[in-house]
């Protein structure tokens, strides 16, 4: 599994990067442009992620922007919504209203409140099938 870790904050970033380096290779991006460009470049060079990680509230460009910039190049590169990455957006707060946009009118797989319950977020991950039993 190839995964994005989209992470302004240095200790939840390596706590994601700790639990999903288990699975397969991991990149991290510290806010939304750099997700982007590190995005693009998985598809120019044939290697997609499987998995991006990403937090709601970033500097700059913010989670749920990222989100939809990243399925606008998906669309124009073809992929269509069942090949499409899997994004699970991550958030220190129960902000209700960002989480509803990410999920419902961002294309966004699930979500998860910091502080990370590493067990529900590998039951995910086997829920999208992104890892075996």
């Amino acid at each position: 599994m190839r995964s994005l870790i989209v992470e302004d904050d240095p200790i939840s970033g390596k706590m994601l990067l700790k639990v999903l380096s288990a699975y397969g290779h991991c990149d991290l991006a510290e806010n939304g442009r750099q997700a982007i460009d590190t995005f693009k470049q998985s598809l120019d060079q044939a290697e997609p992620y499987d998995l991006i990680c990403m937090d709601i509230s970033m500097p700059g460009m913010d989670g749920q922007k990222t989100l939809r910039r990243i399925r606008e190049i998906e669309k124009k590169a073809g992929i269509d919504n069942d090949h499409e990455v899997k994004v699970f957006m991550t958030t220190a707060m129960n902000e209700t209203s960002q989480v509803s946009d990410a999920l419902f009118n961002g294309g966004a797989s699930g979500y998860f409140v910091k502080p990370l319950r590493v067990e529900a977020f590998i039951e995910e991950l086997k829920h999208l099938d992104l890892i075996g039993d």
